[in-house]
């Protein structure tokens, strides 16, 4: 595990902007999906405005250490081509 939360932080700060797929822990088995864009990041989480015709809520935010710990997992898409933003 090389990565740290700066690196997540930095990371999502060079991507702010684009489009996002979520894939979160809902905990009992079930993962939920979304996807959205990265809107702003702060030094504890970060917001991601969800797509509106697909969810019931504007913005979701999760934290760096959601990331470190693998509970929810990003998919930076650029061109329309996924890049999974990985923790190593």
């Amino acid at each position: 595990m090389g990565k740290t939360l700066v690196d997540i932080k930095r990371t999502l700060d060079a991507n702010i902007g684009k489009r996002i797929t979520i894939k979160a822990n809902g905990g009992r088995r079930k993962t939920i999906e979304r996807s959205g864009f990265l809107e702003e990041t702060y030094p504890s989480v970060f917001i991601i405005k969800l797509d509106e015709d697909h969810n019931a809520f504007e913005r979701v935010s999760y934290s760096y250490a959601d990331v470190l710990t693998e509970t929810v997992q990003l998919t930076v898409c650029e061109d329309e081509s996924p890049v999974a933003v990985e923790v190593e």
